[in-house]
């Protein structure tokens, strides 16, 4: 079955860090590049970083750039998020999607492979 599962989400206080995971299967995660994005309540999606299918490049929006981590495991079919200084308008609901090739777009209408998302709560 072709999918993507997420997992990490939880709350942390602003300040502190979070990791998310990816799971990739019925598919060879090596060939595609890989994104997170995420929803706010009451927004739109966002994309917030992605990597090329070998690990080559890595990018991120402005709002999480020096604050977010992108990395994968190519070995493990994994794509993680290492979320450090969270901050309350990074709450949200963080999605792992897959790319149609091995580099990266920001545009998150050309994902063609989703996952169902992790919340994440920011909040003292």
């Amino acid at each position: 079955q072709v999918q993507l599962v997420e997992s990490g989400g939880g709350l942390a206080q602003p300040g502190g860090s979070l990791r998310l995971s990816c799971a990739a299967s019925g598919f060879t995660g090596v060939n595609y590049a890989m994104n997170w994005a995420r929803q706010a309540p009451g927004k739109g999606l966002e994309w917030v970083s992605g990597i090329y299918s070998d690990g080559s490049d890595t990018y991120y929006a402005d709002s999480v750039k020096g604050r977010f981590t992108i990395s994968r495991d190519n070995a493990k079919n994994t794509v993680y998020l290492q979320m450090n200084s969270l901050k309350p308008e990074d709450t949200g609901l963080y999605y792992c999607a897959k790319a149609k090739g091995a580099v990266t777009t920001t545009l998150v209408s050309e994902y063609d492979l989703w996952g169902q998302g992790t919340q994440v709560t920011v909040s003292s």
